[in-house]
């Protein structure tokens, strides 16, 4: 009997669905009465523009587990609002003082700080309240999303990361330094976006344990995959600017590395990333992997 011939995944297809999916809801989800302006500035921080990989992940790992539709997309769309929350804070003069980001100026050069600063703090409260539905979400299911989106963004996540790499500028940071601050800075908010996907089903441990060290091998390979584009992309390119690090003097894998070991970082573990995924004991993996391939030739 001949083997079966399996068809190679559409990737371009499937991201094709679901963002569009994703923005539809991102655009029903994120306020169009908020007072004295604040929609506007919402909207514009968060639509049309971004990758949108961190909600792709929590998609595609809810279909690898056979997960809620309904809680899937909403998980989805609340782990975007907390990165969008953190990019409008992040590009802030308090913080890394940007004034470029996905191809437009910055909410604050747009809206002005105070409007930005509250952007980010509604946008942070309606991700809880997406994932906290009168209908449609299991209670549980709900508690156990908001608890991962909650410790992937706080003082022992992103929050704390930010943390050490404010903390950090001037300073030569060994690897293992440089590893933690990027898993919590980085890593934690797209290990959260697997881990949420999980929590959209009911996987057993192997395969959480599984998902969980995928996520953490995809989150640092796509900070690294960062570093080197900040230094070879241009800023029309990545839609922010570029050699923001290297002028700032933060601590980076290429700095430390050298771009070439850097690149061969990245790539190991993105390899780490496809083994660990290969032995979850789960079927529909492929849109996984193939997000784990693009991070890897990600241009911007």
């Amino acid at each position: 009997m001949s083997a079966a011939i399996q068809t190679p995944f559409d990737l371009a297809a499937w991201r094709q669905g679901q963002q569009a999916a994703v923005e539809r809801a991102l655009s029903d989800w994120v306020a169009a009465d908020a007072p004295a302006g604040l929609s506007d500035a919402m909207r514009y921080a968060v639509l049309n523009g971004g990758k949108r990989l961190r909600p792709l992940l929590v998609l595609a790992t809810s279909e690898a587990v056979a997960g809620a539709p309904e809680a899937a997309m909403r998980a989805a769309c609340a782990v975007e609002l907390v990165h969008a929350y953190s990019l409008v804070h992040d590009d802030m003069p308090c913080m890394d003082n940007d004034v470029l980001r996905r191809g437009k100026p910055t909410v604050h050069v747009q809206f002005g700080e105070a409007q930005a600063l509250l952007v980010g703090d509604a946008l942070q409260a309606l991700a809880f309240e997406l994932l906290t539905p009168a209908l449609g979400v299991d209670p549980a299911m709900g508690s156990a999303l908001c608890r991962l989106l909650a410790r992937a963004a706080g003082a022992h996540g992103m929050a704390g990361g930010q943390a050490v790499d404010l903390a950090s500028v001037g300073r030569v940071l060994d690897l293992p330094a440089l590893e933690r601050m990027h898993r919590l800075k980085t890593g934690a908010l797209l290990q959260a976006s697997v881990l949420m996907g999980a929590a959209c089903g009911a996987p057993d441990a192997h395969a959480v344990a599984q998902l969980q060290r995928f996520g953490a091998s995809l989150g640092l390979a796509f900070q690294v995959m960062d570093d080197i584009l900040d230094v070879t992309a241009d800023s029309t390119t990545l839609g922010k600017t570029a050699g923001k690090d290297a002028a700032a003097d933060k601590p980076t894998f290429v700095a430390l590395l050298g771009l070439v070991p850097a690149q061969a970082y990245a790539d190991q573990l993105l390899s780490t990333a496809h083994e660990v995924l290969s032995g979850a004991g789960l079927a529909r993996v492929a849109p996984l992997h193939a997000l784990a391939d693009w991070v890897g030739r990600r241009n911007h």
